[in-house]
């Protein structure tokens, strides 16, 4: 059976993700798809707006045939971070033969020229990028101007502006450094853009950012800018408006699970946030990924002025320290998730696991074709974990309570039973 992976959060699952799935299975061949997922927290350092579980159920009704959860550790890391995590788990399956990702650009031949600078590093681009980063850039700015200085063409520096193209150079800069033998294949982003917080017209792909947006709308505890009530739109009038732009089992999945399940958002975690940042000092705020010693001094020295999540991070945000830089950094201390543990695994280690999340019954001969070739574990339940090295086993134990810190919350604001991270069975379909 050949087999095609695609790295997702589908946060949440929309027509535009629905459309990838069937195209990656027509320009690659593809028997099946197979999906490794963000857990309970995604790469721009926030929950996600419904739990991992939900997610998988609705993406297993759309066309993919198993998903896989990326460990959050790598989840939540920065771009390159998390290409690195969702690339070495498909490769170390053993049975993917290629990978299809969405792009700004829809042009593979322009991204590989620019990953393999960027992984390369000539001398010329890498004395550009560090006069850029001693001038005061942040890293994303500094990369994309010292891109403009080596190719000395500015339509392919801009390349870098857009998040998808960005995702997409990692995913390449991955396959290099691993030497995998997976095929890339992209696919043009079609309609919205990725931070587009309209809903576009029908018949027209929308953002799962506009979609978040107005899923805001539906929870309860919602506040305008100045902090006061406001009187929420009924749950119909805002699925009427979902209709178009996600598939008809997302609309069943958000009516039944509304105010049960989700939406949860980064403010639902502002409070625990505040918990862990007063046990912390300058010195031990740096064990954490991503917090330089730069942003542990502007957490310590704005920390009276804490107000929630969303609040803190703009007002830690610098011209040298992105807003979802920070973000991911407090996620990272929220979550106990050490700079140590990242260093776990050399450059080029696998990741140590494949954990199931869910798959459908009429492709199981899936799993069975992973079993024979993959290099690392599949794991369907976690009492399954005394199989894994000590590393995996830290980084499996990062993954549990995450999730049942996310399970916390949601028991918490929506008033539902807890269920355990152990307690959750795999979503067959």
């Amino acid at each position: 059976m050949k087999l095609v992976g695609l790295i997702a959060e589908y946060n949440p699952f929309h027509n535009g993700h629905e459309y990838h799935i069937r195209k990656a299975k027509e320009v690659t061949g593809a028997d099946a798809v197979v999906v490794v997922m963000s857990g309970n927290f995604v790469q721009r350092g926030n929950p996600a707006i419904m739990p991992k579980h939900l997610r998988a159920k609705v993406a297993l009704k759309s066309g993919v045939s198993l998903v896989l959860e990326l460990p959050v550790c790598f989840a939540t890391g920065s771009a390159e971070y998390f290409a690195r995590g969702a690339v070495s788990l498909l490769d170390s399956l053993g049975c993917i033969d290629s990978i299809c990702f969405g792009s700004e650009c829809g042009d593979l031949s322009l991204l590989w020229k620019i990953a393999h600078i960027l992984e390369e590093e000539p001398e010329k681009y890498r004395k550009s990028l560090q006069d850029h980063l001693r001038n005061g850039l942040s890293f994303p700015a500094a990369r994309e101007k010292a891109l403009y200085a080596y190719l000395e063409d500015p339509s392919l520096a801009s390349i870098l502006s857009s998040p998808n193209n960005t995702l997409g150079i990692e995913y390449l800069k991955a396959i290099i450094r691993s030497k995998s033998s997976m095929k890339a294949y992209t696919i043009k982003r079609k309609d919205a853009s990725y931070h587009s917080e309209d809903l576009e017209t029908p018949g027209n792909l929308s953002s799962a950012t506009a979609i978040r947006k107005l899923l805001l709308y539906s929870g309860n505890s919602f506040r305008t800018n100045d902090e006061e009530p406001y009187d929420e739109p009924k749950l119909s009038s805002i699925l009427a408006r979902l209709e178009d732009h996600v598939p008809a089992e997302c609309i069943s999945l958000l009516e039944r699970t509304h105010l049960t399940r989700y939406p949860v958002y980064a403010n639902d975690f502002s409070l625990l946030l505040k918990y862990c940042l007063m046990r912390e000092t300058r010195g031990t705020l740096t064990r954490y990924a991503d917090v330089s010693e730069e942003l542990a001094n502007r957490i310590m020295k704005h920390a009276n002025s804490y107000l929630n999540f969303d609040q803190f991070c703009d007002l830690l945000k610098t011209k040298e320290i992105t807003y979802s830089r920070i973000s991911r950094a407090l996620l990272h201390i929220l979550l106990g998730i050490r700079k140590s543990h990242l260093q776990t695994l050399g450059e080029n280690d696998p990741v140590p696991y494949a954990r199931m999340l869910g798959f459908v019954k009429k492709d199981k001969e899936i799993l069975s074709q992973i079993k024979t070739a993959s290099s690392i574990p599949l794991l369907p339940k976690l009492t399954e974990m005394d199989t894994l090295s000590d590393a995996g086993q830290r980084m499996l134990h990062l993954d549990i309570f995450a999730s049942n810190l996310y399970e916390s919350v949601i028991t918490n604001k929506f008033k539902t039973p807890f269920c355990n991270e152990y307690n959750h069975p795999l979503e067959i379909v």
